[in-house]
């Protein structure tokens, strides 16, 4: 089978000396045809960089990249089949909507008529119909995203490259953004690879998550199994909040936690183990069984509270949904844990 997209030990480096620093250190995934992958991490891990080599913007130092089957490594833009949706939209301001959308069919040769047909049909399906007159400065934000999706889906590519479309937007905007292109991505059933440094728009649109740290590729898998199933310290701290705790591993598995009880996922060496919580997984208990808490902070948030208790395991921090028992400030209560968000991350 033909993957859209592959990378087989792919290294960067920049400049011509040897020994320069690699920027990217031997790394390899698949993207599969029809599905999204989000390549997420902190500044200057390297995801720009690898969306960037996908696009044909940089050259490889050394490995293959493979599209549907072909070898591009050295190819440039023109020669593969990819559209790329950048952060600044970059909108001819002088050119109205309908022209921004067609002017890429019309650089590929495609005549006029054409072209406007393809350009009215795609703002169609981003949402944007009857605006094909109005110039970029006419439109909201979110409304100039969609021009510059609709500018990059009316090339019918193979591949289609986001490079952290939805920074600029507000956050109710964002929410919204993110599950249009979602929606549109499995309607038309795009290959896409797309950046983020925003953990929950990863997980809301991702089949395949890809977690970069320092130029190499810290996990992948999917967005359940990174958020549940983190297999590093890093991992853990970059998907969503999480608290590590030191543990002690027996012979089958089960991690000692104080006075509570967890069976590893994984195989673990015995002895001692970090382990992550997420602040989800804590369950509150006021007649006090399992580790006892005494609670020393707490915040309303609307849907939920935020608790910070103080315990032997030093303090812990506890979202919950529990919105009709809320505790006061010095309650002693105590915690057990759920099932879900707890993972054993790292053998110290």
């Amino acid at each position: 089978m033909n993957h859209g997209v592959e990378f087989k030990n792919i290294t960067k480096r920049y400049g011509t000396d040897s020994a320069a620093p690699l920027v990217i250190k031997g790394v390899n995934f698949e993207i599969e045809k029809g599905s999204l992958t989000t390549i997420l991490g902190p500044s200057g891990c390297g995801k720009t960089t690898v969306l960037r080599m996908i696009a044909g913007l940089e050259t490889p130092t050394g490995g293959q990249i493979i599209m549907d089957g072909k070898d591009v490594t050295t190819l440039g833009p023109a020669d593969r089949n990819v559209s790329m949706m950048f952060q600044s939209y970059a909108l001819f301001p002088h050119m109205n909507v309908v022209e921004n959308v067609m002017y890429g069919l019309k650089m590929s040769g495609v005549e006029k008529g054409e072209a406007a047909r393809r350009a009215v049909e795609t703002l169609g399906n981003v949402g944007l119909v009857g605006y094909d007159e109005r110039l970029p400065s006419e439109l909201s934000g979110g409304q100039q995203q969609r021009v510059a999706l609709a500018r990059a889906l009316v090339l019918e590519p193979g591949v289609l490259l986001f490079d952290e479309p939805l920074s600029n937007l507000d956050a109710r905007l964002r929410r919204d953004m993110r599950e249009e292109i979602r929606s549109l991505q499995q309607r038309l059933r795009l290959t896409v690879a797309y950046v983020t440094h925003d953990q929950s728009e990863a997980l809301a649109v991702s089949d395949q998550i890809i977690v970069m740290d320092d130029g190499l590729i810290a996990q992948r898998g999917t967005p359940q199994d990174m958020y549940e199933r983190p297999s590093s310290e890093f991992v853990a701290g970059f998907m969503g909040e999480a608290m590590l705790f030191p543990g002690v591993a027996d012979a089958a598995g089960v991690v000692q936690l104080g006075p509570l009880s967890i069976t590893a996922r994984q195989a673990v060496a015995t002895g001692t183990v970090k382990v992550a919580v997420r602040p989800e997984a804590w369950h509150i208990h006021r007649d006090g069984t399992g580790l006892a808490a005494s609670l020393r902070k707490l915040a309303y948030l609307g849907s939920f509270f935020e608790y910070t208790f103080e315990t032997a395991l030093g303090p812990i921090f506890v979202v919950s949904p529990d919105l009709t028992d809320v505790l006061a400030i010095g309650n002693e209560v105590g915690l057990t844990l759920a099932d879900h968000g707890v993972s054993v991350v790292a053998v110290v």
